[in-house]
């Protein structure tokens, strides 16, 4: 007889968690055994249900998905992380990776294909979502400095440059040139059109 694979579910919106542990626990060999709305809770939660899979959203209070994937692979190997997410940004998907995540589909995947995620997860396979994978190799990595994908984050609650240099307490003219190297890099016309196209490619999480 297989073994139960035992699954956490990280994501701050109750109703999807809700929905996903109803799909999953209509397999027989999968159990919800733990549920978590924020990104930080996840090691803890993983390490007391004994889960040997977590699905884990990107976007979370706490911590982000692709941060809780890298404590879960630092601190508690043997549970293994699927990124399930509504955000398939080609960003994602390779920093998803590099911290240490098996696997990366979108929610929008059919439930049977979803499980069969969870178990080729569980058997320490990696899981690609096939298209996003050839977008992420189309559009390759970041090419933003990690002080820069800093100072658009910074930016984007504090649009000024006065208000980036008081958040990481830099000057003026050290935000300056951060800004105007992001707004080449990424081929914008301004601060704001930069911060978008980072966005759009999943280059400002998981930076922690």
């Amino acid at each position: 007889m297989t073994d139960t694979i035992r699954v956490l579910l990280a994501d701050d919106q109750a109703l999807v968690r809700g929905a996903l542990a109803s799909l999953l626990s209509l397999e027989p060999d999968i159990e919800v055994v733990a549920q978590v709305a924020r990104g930080d809770g996840v090691v803890e939660a993983a390490r007391s249900a004994g889960a040997v899979v977590a699905l884990l959203d990107v976007e979370m209070p706490g911590a982000d998905g692709l941060t809780a994937a890298a404590a879960l692979a630092r601190e508690l190997p043997a549970c293994r992380s699927l990124i399930v997410t509504t955000f398939g940004r080609p960003g994602y998907l390779r920093r998803a990776l590099e911290s240490g995540a098996s696997g990366f589909v979108v929610k929008d995947t059919p439930a049977e294909q979803l499980a069969d995620a969870v178990r080729r997860v569980a058997g320490g396979f990696r899981v690609v979502d096939p298209v996003l994978a050839a977008e992420s190799l189309a559009a390759g990595p970041s090419p933003l400095t990690r002080r820069e994908t800093d100072v658009l984050i910074a930016f984007r609650t504090n649009p000024t440059v006065a208000g980036v240099a008081a958040a990481l307490h830099l000057s003026e003219g050290t935000v300056r040139n951060h800004l105007s190297a992001a707004i080449g890099k990424t081929t914008a016309r301004n601060a704001t059109e930069a911060l978008r196209v980072a966005a759009d490619n999943g280059w400002l999480l998981g930076t922690a």
